[in-house]
């Protein structure tokens, strides 16, 4: 988790031991460092993005099947959700998944954030636009692909997306949810 590594560079407290206890870029920047929570933003994303690029340009120059970038993109997905080197306790996947839809299809990650954005600063509640741009992502992904099997990894994400934001769901219901910079 780029969260933890970049934490320990800053010599700032491991993300697992406060606020949502999540090791993303909301809870880093929760700390009040900005440039670690950028730093933490661009890594989970990159990680995305290098893993379905480099997918990508292996099935095409060995012809593996159209599925296989697919797989690919759920592997990276489930690993930074449920990273081996942090006991399984990793992010709930929002820059990771970005990540991945720039990869698949840079037009729709450029919707797609500017979607997270408006929510973001419209609202000033980070599970919410996450929220919003995991419901469109999968959406996207078939509008501008059709049913093919990297549309359909889609769904599995966004599920896991709000499975991960089940305790920020609850917030949300209850109007107890944290904002941006609260």
């Amino acid at each position: 988790s780029f969260a933890v590594v970049v934490s320990r560079a800053f010599r700032l407290p491991d993300p697992h031991e406060y606020g949502s206890g999540n090791p993303g870029a909301t809870n880093v920047l929760r700390t009040g460092n900005r440039k670690a929570a950028l730093i933490t933003l661009l890594g989970d994303g990159l990680k995305g993005f290098v893993a379905v690029f480099l997918a990508q340009l292996a099935a095409a120059q060995f012809g593996a099947p159209a599925w296989t970038v697919a797989a690919a993109a759920l592997a990276v997905f489930l690993g930074h959700l449920f990273p081996v080197f942090h006991r399984f306790r990793g992010g709930k996947g929002v820059a990771t998944g970005a990540g991945i839809v720039f990869a698949l299809h840079w037009p729709l990650g450029l919707v797609l954030t500017a979607i997270w954005l408006t929510m973001a600063f419209g609202f000033k509640i980070s599970s919410l636009a996450a929220l919003t741009a995991a419901v469109l992502m999968p959406l996207g992904m078939f509008y501008v692909q059709g049913p093919t099997p990297t549309a359909w990894a889609m769904v599995p994400i966004a599920l896991l997306l709000f499975w991960r934001h089940k305790e920020n769901i609850r917030q949300l219901l209850h109007g107890k949810e944290r904002s941006i910079g609260g």
